[in-house]
């Protein structure tokens, strides 16, 4: 007879300080009392995956979400000592400075690290990070889900430090403005900000609605 357990866990970015984060939570409870980990949990008998893993970011972390989705699955026999633990991980986009954070029920603490300064991870949380983070970069070449990450209104400069700090590379910014510029999916407004040098520069907004518009008659967003 199995005597299997499902879980869900979340890998939650978050863009500040034009560096990649992610969320993460002191556990409260053994195993791996004391540890930093991913968000996550039991899902309920009744509960939908969805619905769990939403859950489960309210109780621990307070936090609602912007982008859902789901990631993989992660089942190795000892990925958990209590019990067989099989946990459907998602990857969720915010905008931290949307967000009070604030940890409850088995969580300790809650925090934002960089993705370059990470603690050590509870469980297998490490293999999720990494499976999350492969994602990301490859979405963002095909999907504009970087909008999910940025201020509603934005600098251009912002975009394109966001996609070089994703991707980890530089980009030739005149082809990128250019190629960005031809989707027709941002809006340049009236108001100017400050970049520290030079002449204030327009802010610009994603058109959401253009986008969708322009998916049905076959757009596809493509930025490689």
């Amino acid at each position: 007879m199995q005597n299997i357990r499902v879980a869900v866990d979340a890998v939650v970015f978050g863009y500040k300080d034009h560096q990649l984060n992610v969320l993460l939570i002191k556990r409260k409870v053994a195993p791996f009392q004391g540890s930093w980990a991913l968000p996550g949990g039991l899902v309920l008998e009744n509960e939908s995956l969805e619905t769990a893993v939403e859950r489960e970011l309210q109780e621990e972390t307070n936090v609602t979400i912007d982008y859902l989705e789901q990631l993989y699955s992660f089942g190795k026999p000892n990925r958990d000592p209590r019990n067989r633990v099989i946990s459907v991980a998602y990857f969720a986009l915010v905008k931290p400075s949307h967000h009070e954070i604030k940890a409850d029920t088995d969580a300790q603490d809650v925090a934002w690290f960089p993705i370059n300064e990470l603690p050590k991870l509870a469980f297998d949380h490490h293999i999720i990070l990494d499976k999350a983070k492969a994602r990301l970069r490859s979405k963002l070449t095909y999907e504009p889900i970087g909008f999910d990450l940025l201020s509603t209104k934005f600098l251009f400069s912002d975009l394109e430090k966001l996609y070089m700090t994703i991707l980890e590379k530089k980009i030739d910014r005149r082809n990128f403005r250019k190629k960005i510029m031809s989707f027709e999916i941002l809006e340049e407004l009236d108001e100017k900000v400050s970049e520290g040098r030079g002449r204030p520069a327009n802010l610009f907004k994603f058109n959401k609605k253009q986008y969708f518009k322009l998916q049905k008659e076959g757009f596809l967003f493509d930025i490689k």
